[in-house]
């Protein structure tokens, strides 16, 4: 992991602003969700990308019923034998 060179302190609230070089570098819009992960003692900071809920791929997802799954597993999931 490559420091920035950037200090910023916590506000009140628990916030921190993102220098806007770095939004535009890593292309990160006012409104964009962002993941935060925790690697031992880091923290960081992720454009949010969804996810398949099965296998975890970040491969052709789509969202149904507020989850996400790629086309792979939906399409595994078609090739069921179906009970009833």
């Amino acid at each position: 992991m490559k420091p920035a060179g950037v200090v910023r302190k916590v506000d009140q609230l628990g916030r921190i602003v993102l220098p806007k070089s770095l939004r535009k570098r890593y292309q990160m819009n006012e409104g964009d969700p962002v993941e935060i992960l925790v690697q031992g003692d880091h923290i960081i900071l992720e454009r949010y990308r969804p996810k398949c809920i099965f296998c975890g791929s970040m491969e052709e997802v789509n969202e149904f019923k507020e989850r996400y799954i790629c086309a792979q597993c939906l399409d595994e999931m078609t090739q069921l034998p179906q009970h009833g």
